[in-house]
């Protein structure tokens, strides 16, 4: 079946950085576009970043020049590097695999707290 794994969060203090992995398996990884996304608590989910099949990538406005999202096809495996982190960063961040309305796969989570 398939799995999304993420690791890497934790606790952080302000201006700190912290790097999520997220391992896919059951999947053809290098199809998909991935996407890492964020829920605070009392807060709808909400999308921060993706790469493409062909590694183009889009950022939220409030994470632009501060988290970097970049894949590895050969470890099935996609990254967010999160530099400069703000206690409003402090979140469950999720990891999707999408291709289509049915092929649309989500990690369980890792919880990132920001605070001092």
């Amino acid at each position: 079946q398939v799995q999304l794994v993420e690791s890497g969060g934790g606790l952080v203090q302000p201006g700190g950085s912290l790097r999520l992995s997220c391992a896919a398996s059951g999947i053809i990884f290098s199809i998909y576009g991935m996407n890492w996304y964020r829920q605070a608590p009392g807060k709808q989910r909400e999308l921060v970043a993706s790469i493409s099949t062909g590694d183009s990538t889009n950022y939220a406005d409030f994470v632009k020049g501060r988290f970097t999202i970049s894949r590895d096809n050969a470890k099935n495996t996609v990254y967010l590097q999160m530099n400069s982190l703000k206690p409003e960063d402090t979140a469950v961040y999720f990891c999707n695999a999408r291709r289509s309305l049915i092929n649309n796969y989500w990690g369980q989570g890792t919880q990132v707290t920001v605070s001092s």
